[in-house]
């Protein structure tokens, strides 16, 4: 199979619509384009394993836009530890009103993202070469983010523990996951952060939902957790 067919196309468009994720037609060029530069750049450096164009659809770009249901549009998103994208790009073109920063630690990677980010013509997105802690608000912004996402990159504690200086308030957490990690939600449940100067109700309360599904076609079990502060 390769990419851009009317074939892999379709496979994404049915893929999604099998975990009740609307994409319309004319994405898929979008997402076409950016398989082809994914795998073309993954020759010069190291995006991802996945380079098979079948996967490339199935384990990098449905499972990167499950979570959009849960995405409100015109907020603001930071994807921590971006990679090569994801899910940060599927999402900003399923949902074109989001203002998105990527963020990642390897500058090769950045540079590939500007890259996408240019050749699609994506508005309102930009890509910093930072890790989540030392970012301190360096794309401008004031109030936090509405959404901070991240893909099976760290535990769900030291996921949260990152993103909550980040987020703005009512924000929401979306970290996507393999199998369900009961153990990681219950280390949520049991976590102590405290707020600074607050003499009443002085720890965060974490109130977490759990979304389970099959991956498409090829039946591997995922997971969306999406986490609220009290």
């Amino acid at each position: 199979m390769q990419t851009g067919t009317t074939k892999w196309k379709r496979l994404i468009i049915e893929g999604a619509g099998a975990i009740e994720v609307n994409i319309e037609p004319e994405k898929t060029d979008q997402f076409a384009i950016y398989a082809e530069e994914l795998i073309k750049w993954n020759k010069k450096i190291n995006l991802t394993a996945i380079v098979d164009p079948r996967e490339v659809a199935v384990k990098h770009f449905i499972d990167s836009v499950a979570p959009a249901q849960i995405i409100p549009p015109f907020c603001s998103m930071l994807d921590i530890g971006s990679g090569g994208g994801f899910p940060g790009i599927p999402l900003k073109i399923m949902i074109p009103s989001l203002s998105v920063t990527l963020i990642d630690a390897s500058q090769k990677k950045i540079n590939f993202l500007k890259h996408v980010i240019r050749i699609l013509k994506l508005k309102n997105i930009e890509a910093l070469h930072a890790r989540a802690e030392d970012l301190n608000m360096r794309c401008s912004r004031t109030e936090g983010f509405d959404v901070i996402v991240c893909r099976a990159l760290f535990s769900l504690e030291v996921f949260v523990m990152k993103a909550l200086p980040l987020l703005a308030k009512d924000g929401i957490i979306i970290a996507l996951k393999g199998k369900a990690p009961e153990k990681e939600l219950e280390s949520l449940n049991s976590l102590t952060v405290k707020r600074p100067n607050i003499t009443e109700n002085r720890y965060i309360k974490f109130s977490a939902t759990l979304k389970k599904y099959r991956l498409p076609y090829i039946e591997s079990e995922r997971s969306i957790i999406a986490v609220r502060i009290g």
